[in-house]
């Protein structure tokens, strides 16, 4: 069977890298620090938060870029909140936001309310006019339950869509094959994944220093520096070491280069899997 650069139509061995920004829609601190890395720097796809606060900017300062809909059903801040778009009672908090653990969204959600939710996301997305090119999931919400990875599954099949997916050695940690259930339903996702919280430098500069060959992600989250990013991030330095990094610093198309890779965007998976 053709390896999944082999399927795009790059050589065996190739190495391919998409490097996304996440969160989106979050800040507007975020949205500018996003579309800069996308438009002037090296970035090449983005993940939207569609309930989040500054989604709907988001959506007016889009120019046909490469981004998907980062499937959000936690709201982690202590006093930033969002919620559903939908009526989902059993996605709220105390408070009125979707749960701040992944544990309390396990164990309250009712799963007819976790797939409308998550559907009319993608919905919401695609009406705003955005060509939306993955989904991925905020926290990993929809990846580490067996009955939460359905609905993600099922979106992306209803969808023509890629997945993110976490490496194979997540697998063994969640105790279900989530790689193997998507590749028999032929979803399209990358070989290789690199999740790393915001202030992801170090991280990406190994993953590029070890590549693989296949399609790697490699996960950030930019923002620019401004007081509504502190009020709002606690890990803000490290949002904004990404901004940096992503758009300025001359070591990653330097790391790129000595890697031998080829950045790419979720695109051209998404288009292998319409094929």
């Amino acid at each position: 069977m053709d390896t999944l650069v082999e399927r795009l139509g790059y050589p065996p061995g190739t190495k391919l890298v998409i490097v996304n920004a996440d969160d989106l829609g979050m800040t507007h601190s975020g949205n500018v620090g996003v579309y800069d890395a996308l438009r002037h720097g090296r970035a090449t796809s983005a993940s939207l938060m569609v309930p989040a606060p500054w989604a709907r900017d988001a959506a007016g300062s889009y120019r046909g870029e490469d981004i998907g809909v980062h499937l959000t059903l936690n709201a982690e801040w202590d006093i930033y909140r969002w919620g559903p778009i939908t009526h989902s009672p059993s996605l709220l908090d105390g408070d009125g936001g979707f749960p701040r653990t992944l544990a309390d969204l396990w164990d309250h959600a009712d799963l007819d309310e976790v797939r409308k939710e998550c559907r009319a996301q993608v919905e919401r997305a695609i009406y705003w006019g955005f060509d939306v090119s993955h989904v991925d999931t905020h926290l990993g919400s929809l990846q580490a339950r067996p009955e939460f990875f359905d609905v993600y599954l099922e979106l992306a099949v209803d969808f023509a869509l890629p997945l993110r997916l976490a490496a194979e050695p997540a697998q063994r940690a969640v105790g279900f094959p989530f790689r193997k259930l998507a590749a028999a339903e032929g979803v399209v996702f990358p070989d290789h994944l690199v999740t790393a919280r915001a202030g992801a430098r170090r991280h990406i500069e190994r993953a590029l220093f070890d590549l693989a060959p296949g399609v790697t992600e490699l996960q950030t989250h930019p923002a620019i520096d401004t007081e509504e990013l502190r009020a709002a991030c606690r890990d803000w330095p490290g949002r904004v070491e990404d901004h940096a990094y992503l758009r300025d610093d001359p070591s990653f198309p330097d790391l790129v280069a000595r890697a031998g890779a080829t950045l790419i965007g979720y695109r051209e998976l998404r288009d292998l899997a319409r094929n």
